[in-house]
């Protein structure tokens, strides 16, 4: 009889981020061996340089901008003033608390061993770290996601920040320039606007938040005008990128028409691609440019190899991480009773103010697809909450089958606007009616109180 081959460990987790943490979490309490290898920060980027310093930073900004508008409300704000420095420790103590930076402890507490640098796959049992080598029965890839940055000639040498640099900056630009109107973007955009810097927005794309409802970047667009100066190039392509004296100068093209501005800094908010260059050839796994290819088992061509996270999509997304580490851990554990991942209705979240969250298939996306459908969009200025908040912008967009009424897809934008879309995720789901939702009791005064409007509404057509 050939003996068994055996390995160091059963499970080696590429990737300390959401797509990988727990997955090790789960197969180490089932009691089997497992490595998790983290080449940059323990943790991933949410809690160190994305999700969670960015909200802080935006929570801080949320603050100051309601102060500096108490007098609606009686609230006397004029002599509100701000210090940057205390902002960014702000961010940093919510980074800490975290626990982060404890992540380590806490792995090997489990009995899970952590390895420190970027793995490679040398064939399909094997990975090297450095000059040294682990095996592993099963592997999991959550190895995340990097930054994109155009070609743009002269970017390079003229220098720039992303939102890792962003982050961490002791005080706000006077002016700056931020390649891409995408969540990153917007989000950077009012962000620094809100703390006095004169902002460019620059994307190819024709409207802000170009994936989501048309409504959505239309909303987005005329606030950030109106409220905040920004100057928005839509359509607009950056074509070179110079040096000049202390300034930094875009050239910019949409069309026959040309323009340039001179800014202090420039941020590059481009979006992000899956980390692949990890030797996925020498263990037989197939992936395309901007993803590792797996089945909806989160297994990918090489059976024993589960991948997860940002390096899978189809969104960035901490919670779709999360989501998918979960069914990756469930399948290699009980591979005799598999589950399939489910994408009908991820909840997609813009922390700009107002927020801006939606589920489902766009307006876009059923048309393409040719699937008959209904719908309905109602501004949240008639509704309580919005009378005793003084909110007169935002909406809710609701869309449903037009045979069965069974709710697609939507739209809200409105304050906690993130904490709204849950009810309709949920609707969308369950494949609740339009109805279903809208006989069901609102608490009054709601934000949520829109979404019973607009399906009442939608419901009737």
């Amino acid at each position: 009889m050939a003996k068994q081959k055996t390995y160091d460990y059963d499970l080696i987790v590429i990737g300390s981020g959401a797509g990988g943490s727990v997955a090790a979490h789960i197969a180490s309490k089932a009691g089997i061996s497992v490595a998790i290898i983290e080449a940059d920060l323990i943790g991933g980027e949410c809690p160190n340089i994305g999700c969670v310093p960015t909200k802080a930073l935006l929570q801080a900004a949320e603050v100051y901008e309601a102060a500096k508008h108490g007098a609606r409300f009686g609230i006397r704000g004029t002599t509100v003033g701000y210090n940057y420095p205390s902002i960014k420790a702000w961010k940093d103590l919510a980074v800490k608390r975290t626990g982060t930076y404890l992540g380590e402890e806490m792995y090997t507490r489990e009995g899970i061993n952590v390895i420190k640098g970027r793995a490679h796959f040398v064939d399909p049992h094997t990975i090297s770290v450095g000059i040294a080598r682990f095996s592993a029965k099963h592997f999991l890839i959550a190895a995340g996601s990097e930054l994109i940055v155009p070609p743009i000639p002269g970017l390079e040498s003229t220098g720039y920040i992303t939102y890792r640099e962003a982050i961490n900056l002791t005080r706000p630009p006077k002016s700056l320039a931020i390649i891409g109107g995408g969540a990153i973007g917007c989000e950077f955009a009012q962000l620094f606007a809100i703390f006095g810097t004169k902002i460019y927005i620059v994307d190819i794309a024709e409207k802000l938040l170009a994936k989501e409802e048309p409504e959505v970047g239309e909303l987005l667009e005329t606030r950030f005008k109106e409220e905040y100066s920004m100057s928005v190039y839509l359509g607009t392509t950056l074509d070179k990128v110079t040096k000049v004296g202390a300034k930094k100068h875009l050239s910019l093209r949409s069309g026959n028409k040309t323009a340039s501005i001179s800014v202090d800094e420039i941020l590059v908010a481009t979006g992000k691609r899956a980390v692949v260059d990890i030797g996925l050839e020498n263990a037989g796994v197939e992936y395309e440019k901007n993803r590792i290819l797996v089945d909806s088992y989160m297994q990918t061509s090489a059976s024993h190899i589960f991948a997860a996270g940002d390096c899978v999509g189809p969104y960035l997304f901490t919670h779709m991480s999360t989501y998918q580490s979960k069914i990756a851990a469930h399948n290699l554990l009980h591979p005799r009773s598999k589950i399939a991942a489910d994408y009908k209705a991820v909840p997609r979240c813009i922390f700009t103010n107002p927020e801006v969250a939606s589920v489902g298939k766009t307006e876009a996306e059923l048309k393409a697809a040719k699937i008959s459908f209904k719908k309905v969009l109602v501004p949240v200025s008639v509704i309580g909450r919005a009378n005793t908040s003084d909110v007169g912008e935002g909406f809710v967009k609701v869309l449903a089958s037009s045979k069965t009424d069974v709710l697609l897809g939507a739209a809200v934008a409105c304050p906690h606007a993130g904490e709204v879309i849950h009810e309709l995720t949920l609707a969308v789901q369950n494949e609740l009616t339009s109805a279903q939702v809208a006989n069901t009791i609102h608490a009054f005064p709601t934000w949520s109180e829109a979404v019973r409007v607009a399906c009442a509404k939608l419901s009737k057509l």
